[in-house]
């Protein structure tokens, strides 16, 4: 009963597709090669033969059309079972004339349609111009995981390629990967996606046997219109092509299920506990910087640069990103230059500090060179300043003076609170890494030293006077502008390894508007800027 159902509609899902396709190109074999040929080619596949050994078989690939933004192919796709848990050398001849772009041998390992388990198609080692026949060779491990292994030769952009004698070969488990993405790297793949691949390769399996099946049936239609077979015998025809499809889907249903159900007994057994480690999704907290891998399924929250990253690769791939962010914090020593001069100073040196915490954003100048950045932001900065000898400030008209005070008082101190947004030209050595032999760039990894300045508003001023009132303790707390300066705006430098700077800072407007004798502030002190 079953089948009888599965054949109905197998029949009904083939008349629906014949109803609703739309035709946009096909795929097509030359030999025991595959290609898809759009309605609109890009390229010509063909079969040649060399007048010289008659008994090779060669293949080519030519562009035929001027300018072409994209690549074409030939390729096999193979059962992996030989090649499962060792190293494969997929080798071959080829020959190049005007290759524009470039060319190159190409092959994949994957898991179902979910992950691609290790990759090379000769990117960072590519075939380019005019070439005579050469060997040439890729390498890549063949994870336990692995469902197919697909390879070929490409072309991309315009240009031809002939190839012959494409051969795979194993070899020892010493001789060194070639991909992008290699399969010695390769982790367990987590059960829920392999619960998914296995679910849509049983759907595909289906999906695929109906798009045959109405293959079929519009082959007999055909053969109905010409009169080359009466209406009567096509439906018996027809019945039996059903059957078969039918029988193809029961069979290659149940290997599907078969693995479903170890995967499920795996899942039962504990085994991906094992291969995932015990720690797997677990999430780690840092605070300042971190150089260690957190490995592919954790996650590590960066408390002082408030990032969360998902794995080793998130991490990677942002932080190496031509445009990055960092949290800054800043702190030291504050006060202000008289005269040009910081000898005779007002204010205590150790006693009055500044502060400074914002968000800047580095961005590499040069694409492909790690040298130059910019870097800009916002911040907020507090300037402390701590006045000497029982002092305090009064405000005199439209100037702002420092008088002695009539009782004793513990602690005089008087803030400037500023919203600036600073920008600096950063010299940034931590130079290019290599990984896979793909470059990318990260920045705070070594010395780094920036020059610039910055420019803002001033939020508030305001003194602090504390004071012992009959054994009592008391402060004083006055806000208002003080004939503070509106704007503030200066230079401002840094020199420092990784994330850590010694930070030097200069006001080019006087701390008070109006005053006669004009005093700037200046900080030094160490800046972090947490990536």
């Amino acid at each position: 009963m079953q089948k009888i159902i599965l054949i109905t509609v197998l029949l009904l899902s083939a008349f629906l597709t014949k109803v609703n396709a739309q035709e946009k190109g096909n795929y097509k074999n030359i030999l025991d090669w595959t290609y898809w040929q759009p309605a609109s080619p890009n390229y010509e596949r063909s079969f040649e033969k060399n007048p010289e050994f008659k008994e090779e078989n060669i293949l080519t690939i030519k562009s035929i059309k001027n300018k072409i933004n994209g690549f074409g192919t030939i390729m096999k796709t193979i059962k992996p079972d030989l090649y499962l848990g060792k190293t494969v050398k997929m080798s071959g001849y080829l020959k190049c004339e005007n290759i524009k772009s470039w060319a190159g041998l190409w092959m994949r390992v994957d898991y179902y349609d979910v992950a691609v388990l290790a990759f090379d198609n000769m990117r960072k080692n590519p075939i380019k111009g005019t070439k005579d026949w050469a060997k040439y060779e890729i390498v890549l491990h063949v994870p336990a995981d692995a469902t197919s292994i697909s390879y070929g030769v490409l072309l991309d952009e315009t240009g031809q390629v002939w190839f012959k004698d494409i051969v795979l070969e194993l070899v020892d488990e010493t001789i060194p990967e070639t991909g992008f993405t290699r399969g010695r790297d390769h982790k367990s793949i987590p059960f829920e996606t392999k619960a998914k691949a296995i679910g849509n390769q049983i759907k595909t399996i289906t999906d695929t046997q109906k798009n045959a099946l109405k293959t079929e049936i519009d082959a007999l239609d055909k053969e109905v219109a010409k009169g080359i077979i009466s209406k009567e015998k096509v439906e018996e025809l027809k019945l039996k092509k059903a059957e078969e499809r039918a029988a193809n889907i029961e069979t290659k249903v149940a290997i599907e299920e078969g693995k479903l159900n170890q995967l499920i007994q795996d899942k039962v057994d504990g085994k991906f506990d094992e291969e995932n480690g015990n720690n797997s999704g677990s999430t780690s907290f840092i605070i300042g910087s971190s150089t260690d891998s957190i490995g592919k399924n954790k996650r590590e929250i960066n408390i002082t640069s408030m990032k969360v990253y998902n794995g080793q690769r998130d991490k990677d791939d942002r932080q190496s990103k031509r445009t990055t962010s960092q949290v800054v914090f800043a702190t030291g020593l504050n006060n202000v230059v008289t005269n040009k001069s910081v000898e005779k100073s007002d204010f205590r040196y150790l006693g009055s500090d500044f502060s400074e915490i914002g968000v800047s954003y580095n961005s590499r100048i040069a694409k492909n060179n790690n040298l130059l950045h910019a870097k800009y932001g916002l911040s907020l900065m507090y300037n402390n300043l701590r006045p000497t000898d029982n002092r305090s400030f009064v405000i005199n008209g439209k100037e702002t003076n420092l008088v002695i005070n009539s009782i004793d008082i513990t602690d005089s101190r008087f803030r400037n609170v500023y919203l600036v947004a600073p920008i600096h030209l950063e010299f940034d050595f931590s130079g290019k890494k290599m990984k896979d032999n793909i470059p990318f760039f990260r920045t705070h990894q070594s010395v780094r030293f920036g020059i610039g300045g910055y420019a803002g508003i001033n939020l508030k001023s305001k003194q602090i006077i504390k004071y012992d009132d009959n054994d009592l303790k008391a402060t004083e707390r006055t806000k208002g502008d003080f004939n503070a300066s509106n704007f503030i705006y200066g230079l401002s430098s840094y020199i420092g390894y990784r994330s850590t700077s010694l930070y030097l800072k200069y006001d080019l407007n006087p701390l008070f508007k109006e005053n006669l004798v004009k005093q700037n502030n200046v900080s030094l002190g160490l800046r972090f800027d947490f990536n």
